[in-house]
């Protein structure tokens, strides 16, 4: 069956229209809400969860919830992408042109990421709600916050979901490629305290936090802790990324604050990242000292982003995507990752996701635009997926 392609194109552009960073999803989930009403959905099916509560960035709305009792057997099948957009597609003015959709407005991004994800799974609830097509359980998930750390599918209220035996979610990339694994990421904050003192008349009676930081960053560069990072067959990445320090040149810095992340599909190889990373800080701590002995302090504090995930090729949800990507023409590519989805938490949830893509190129620019036929082709897939078609 084919869904209504003039429909879904014009669905994506008005999406795109809407403002929604994260944490200001509200408008974005009331235009879906809307959309479902309007094709005859019950209002009692759907919910909004409590993960904007849950989560630190405390957001205008959770996250959307379709759910439908099944009209034949089968495992209940989830079906998600997220709602809002980076803060350089607040404004865009989306415009078709050939093939492809831009902002008009040079200065914005698109919002494709992830608005086209969004219209994907809303055009496959308006075909079963209009015409209803035989499909098995389903839920319909609009995540909110993605971009800031995932924490939509983090704080997920799973009671609202209905079980899913397994998921399917829509973000970035061509129609054909699924994503069934994906690194994961531990976020630090970084805290140096040294001894302020007259850069000029007593700089040795100061401690700076500056060459403390800088010591332990030239550390983990000379061992081969920073950036790519390979021990034999193990592998990750670490990037410092954010350093505030100083007001002045004729004080010695007393305070530092950086942000830094480690990442890597083994959990136990970046716990080792990690500890190199805290290492490195506590010997700068300790070798920069005052003329009087005194050592500045070194303060970490860390937490897990989001775990990683690796699919087994031969689980359903996998076998089900590739099916569907098969039978709109496409050759399914599987891919691993090496940045955070909402799949890791979902997958982290004990719900088995595979991630799809609608689309989506140079994402987070003003340079971001958005493949028509891809898209369209993921509308298809997606309604595959829904009707167990």
């Amino acid at each position: 069956m084919e869904p209504n392609l003039s429909r879904a194109r014009q669905l994506v552009l008005e999406l795109m229209a809407i403002p929604g960073r994260s944490g200001d999803e509200e408008a974005v989930a009331s235009y879906v809400r809307d959309k479902l009403l309007a094709s005859g959905a019950p209002a009692d099916a759907i919910k909004t969860d409590n993960a904007h509560i849950r989560s630190p960035l405390k957001g205008s709305i959770g996250n959307l919830i379709l759910k439908l009792p099944g009209t034949v057997k089968g495992a209940r099948r989830l079906l998600s992408a997220h709602l809002d957009t980076v803060p350089i597609c607040v404004g865009c003015k989306p415009k078709v042109e050939g093939d492809f959709v831009r902002s008009s407005d040079p200065s914005t991004g698109l919002g494709a990421d992830n608005r086209a994800g969004t219209a994907t799974i809303l055009v496959a609830a308006l075909e079963i709600l209009e015409k209803n097509l035989p499909h098995p359980p389903l839920t319909f998930c609009w995540f909110v916050q993605e971009e800031v750390g995932l924490h939509g599918a983090r704080y997920m209220q799973q009671s609202q979901f209905g079980k899913p035996a397994m998921g399917f979610n829509w973000d970035g990339g061509a129609a054909d490629k699924l994503t069934i694994g994906a690194t994961g990421g531990y976020r630090m904050a970084i805290t140096i305290e040294g001894i302020a003192s007259h850069a000029g008349i007593a700089p040795e009676k100061g401690v700076s936090a500056i060459a403390i930081a800088a010591l332990a960053i030239a550390d983990l560069h000379r061992a081969g802790w920073h950036g790519l990072v390979e021990r034999g067959t193990k592998r990750g990445t670490t990037n410092i990324g954010v350093i505030h320090g100083g007001d002045a040149t004729n004080v010695v810095t007393e305070r530092v604050t950086i942000r830094a992340e480690a990442r890597s599909h083994d959990p136990k190889f970046r716990e080792r990242i990690i500890r190199e990373i805290e290492r490195a800080f506590q010997r700068a701590a300790k070798e920069v000292r005052s003329s009087d002995g005194k050592r500045g302090s070194v303060k970490i504090d860390g937490r897990l982003d989001y775990e990683s995930f690796a699919l087994d090729g031969r689980s359903e949800c996998v076998q089900i995507a590739e099916a569907a990507v098969s039978a709109v023409g496409l050759e399914p590519v599987r891919a691993v990752s090496n940045g955070g989805l909402d799949a890791n938490w979902i997958n982290a949830h004990g719900i088995p996701t595979v991630s799809l893509g609608c689309g989506q190129m140079n994402v987070h620019t003003t340079a971001e635009r958005l493949d028509i036929q891809a898209f369209e082709n993921a509308c298809r897939i997606a309604l595959k997926i829904a009707t167990a078609n």
